[in-house]
């Protein structure tokens, strides 16, 4: 390499390393989709609110595909998501409106939906209720640990916090879900006898 190709070249060209491209959209929706909803999913507890916030999240990640830093593509796909949840959380906290029913207008079918069969089989009603009731701090905490399996560490990148609030955020979380719980056992207890 003469002295004016070394001028020329980029510093990934002379460590003889590709540059990084980014993926194509289709690769990345084709590649996490299914991850990011499950965690909208549990996020949001309820099928519509997910389905936005997959759209919202893959939405912001076309616009800053460009200008991300490789790393890891699912820790930042998790953050996302996330602040893009707990932005909603805090939205609607602050807007109240009440809904029609979920089965306003819709014929009920003698096939469970595909959120039906993915909650039955993943989590138990009463959890997911519970998780539900949890404030969206909480909430965002514990699924990131408890049901995505993220270090403390990584939940605090994630949400942008330090570690002690990672702790305390999920120990409170797991504290009101155990409450919740026991309540929803002695109701069913109450309910039978």
């Amino acid at each position: 390499m003469s002295d004016s190709d070394v001028a020329l070249a980029t510093p990934v060209e002379l460590d003889d390393q590709p540059a990084w491209t980014p993926p194509t959209w289709d690769e990345v929706v084709r590649e996490h989709a299914d991850r990011v909803y499950r965690l909208a999913y549990r996020l949001t507890g309820n099928s519509h609110d997910a389905e936005d916030l997959t759209q919202e999240t893959f939405i912001r990640v076309f616009r800053s595909l460009a200008s991300y830093k490789p790393g890891t593509f699912e820790g930042w796909l998790h953050r996302i998501t996330t602040n893009l949840f707990l932005d909603m959380a805090r939205r609607r906290s602050r807007l109240r409106m009440e809904g029609l029913p979920d089965d306003t207008d819709r014929l009920a079918g003698d096939d469970p939906s595909p959120e039906q069969v993915y909650s039955e089989t993943h989590l138990d009603p009463d959890l997911q209720d519970a998780l539900d009731e949890l404030p969206p701090e909480f909430r965002a905490a514990v699924v990131l640990c408890d049901v995505e399996g993220l270090s403390y560490e990584e939940i605090g990148a994630t949400l942008g916090v330090k570690l002690g609030t990672v702790r305390s955020r999920i120990h409170r979380g797991r504290q009101a879900l155990r409450a919740s719980l026991e309540r929803r056992r002695e109701l069913t207890r109450e309910a039978s006898a």
